[in-house]
Formats: C-alpha cells, sequence, structure tokens
C-alpha cells in the first residue's frame, strides 16, 4: 500500500529518483500518519539535491491532503536536515531493534504528536520487506 509516490526523471523522461510513503498506524490507531520509505536516487544523480527536492515535495503533498506527520527509518545526518526529529524523544519507537537512533519524525500538523507514543506500526505489506 502507497499514500504517495514521487518520481524524478531526467530530460528524457528516465527515472532518477523516488520516494514512497505508505500508512502507519500508532498503537493500532489510524492517525493520518505515514512512513518515507524507499527514498532512492540513482547513483550517477547523488549529490545533485534531488533526493532534497523528492523529500520536500512529498511532505507539502501530505501537508496539502491533510496527513499529519511522516516517520522514518534512516541517517539522522540526512532526515535531519529536512526537519526529522529524534522519534524517541517523543516516546515513539518501531518494530526493528536498535532503531531508536534512526527512527524520527517530521510534524506536518503542529499538533501531530500531542499525546501521541508507543509504537509506530507499519502495515502489513511493508513489514514483508
Amino acid at each position: 500500500l502507497i499514500t504517495l509516490g514521487v518520481v524524478a526523471t531526467d530530460d528524457e523522461g528516465q527515472v532518477v529518483g523516488y520516494v514512497a510513503f505508505s500508512p502507519v498506524a500508532v498503537e493500532g490507531e489510524e492517525l493520518q500518519w505515514v512512513g518515507l520509505a524507499p527514498l532512492a536516487v540513482d547513483e550517477s544523480y547523488r549529490g545533485q539535491g534531488i533526493g532534497r527536492q523528492l523529500v520536500y515535495e512529498g511532505l507539502d503533498s501530505l501537508n496539502e491532503f491533510g496527513y499529519a506527520a511522516v516517520v522514518t527509518l534512516g541517517d539522522p545526518a540526512l532526515y535531519g536536515r529536512l526537519g526529522f526529529e529524534p522519534a524517541a524523544r517523543f516516546d515513539l519507537r518501531c518494530r526493528w531493534p536498535d532503531s531508536a537512533e534512526a527512527f524520527q519524525v517530521h510534524r506536518l500538523a503542529d499538533d501531530a504528536l500531542n499525546g501521541v507514543s508507543g509504537l509506530v506500526e507499519y502495515s502489513d505489506h511493508f513489514n514483508r520487506f
């Protein structure tokens, strides 16, 4: 299940980057949150800001659609520059062990994290990978 996918192409229309956002629940409750994964950019196009542009485009669209927050599991240095914060700071965690540092959250709605804590669960389809 994918809530939103954003594609970057070159001048010839070849795909050079992609980001997907899929539904997640917190402690079994649907809160209009999504998980960001995967984010991929062709090796020959890396370092040009394409990944950043893909993420920002996705965040802007999700905000317009009324989503409240986005979580991701990835490099804190990269995602921190994009406005993500450590999820553990808000007592949020995912099912994968030893992932506290890499698990991050980005608020789209100001009140998205108010009174929310616990296990963030990806859809069963996502968990198969």
